[in-house]
């Protein structure tokens, strides 16, 4: 498939219009998109940012983190295109990346239908990519997915320690937790990643809780000490809260990590 020659308008996931041309140069501002580019068309990415861990040797210049890209570093690059997420990165840096002349694609990923959906449309609609395998094989793992058997098991689901942090209310890994039979305490909060005191999630009633390995990273050692008694699931970070490649082996791995779960 050639890429689209001509130029044209496009909105992003949050409706900005974006005027594109040719897109042979692409800058990346989020791990898991990171991942999906170079999965799709290896040689489209000429830069991302130094947490893109996905694929192994991904051989592209750095550009800092999410929360504080190099600005002017991305503009000498020269992308057509730099993809980024209303979640993982800061409206000031998007804006200045804009002011630059930059093409700046926004996605929004709260669910796992949206995370299909906004995939679908980076790729094929912003890049001018062919539809992805691995994006068919993710939705089919998902599609496939048995129904959980018994009740959903309730879950405290820490993110981060001092102070404790917990998945809240509308969030990609909330849905994807529930789809694997898990029902999160705190999905009604107010906040979508709440702090909470210690002793309050130890009084909150859970029969689970759900540890990952990023963005802190939980380990045997070092989680489920907090929660004397209740089973203690260890998950795959980049499964639980990547929206990319890793969504085809994501529901497997993470059943099978949430089935292993022993009280510490």
């Amino acid at each position: 498939m050639d890429l689209p020659s001509a130029e044209r308008t496009v909105s992003d996931d949050l409706g900005t219009p974006v005027r594109l041309g040719p897109v042979s140069r692409v800058v990346s501002l989020v791990p898991s998109l990171t991942e999906a580019v170079a999965a799709t068309r290896p040689g489209l990415l000429v830069g991302a940012t130094d947490w893109c861990s996905h694929p192994a040797g991904l051989d592209v210049a750095r550009i800092r983190g999410t929360k504080n890209p190099d600005t002017a570093r991305i503009a000498a690059l020269r992308p057509d295109l730099v993809i980024a997420n209303e979640e993982e990165n800061r409206a000031p840096d998007l804006a200045a990346l804009r002011d630059a002349g930059l093409a700046v694609w926004v996605t929004r990923v709260r669910t796992l239908d949206e995370a299909f959906a906004s995939l679908d449309r980076l790729l094929t609609t912003a890049c001018g990519l062919p539809r992805p395998a691995w994006l068919d094989e993710a939705q089919r793992a998902w599609r496939d997915l048995p129904a959980p058997a018994g009740p959903p098991r309730r879950a405290v689901v820490p993110i981060w320690r001092r102070p404790w942090m917990v998945l809240g209310r509308d969030t990609f890994a909330g849905d994807l937790l529930r789809r694997l039979g898990v029902h999160q305490l705190y999905t009604d909060h107010a906040e979508r990643y709440p702090a909470v005191p210690l002793d309050e999630l130890q009084a909150a009633g859970a029969e689970l809780v759900v540890l990952p390995d990023e963005p802190y990273r939980f380990t045997a050692t070092d989680g489920p000490e907090a929660f004397p008694g209740v089973p203690a699931a260890l998950v795959s970070g980049r499964h639980l809260t990547w929206y990319g490649p890793s969504l085809a082996e994501a529901p497997a791995l993470l059943t099978a990590a949430l089935a292993a779960a022993t009280p510490s």
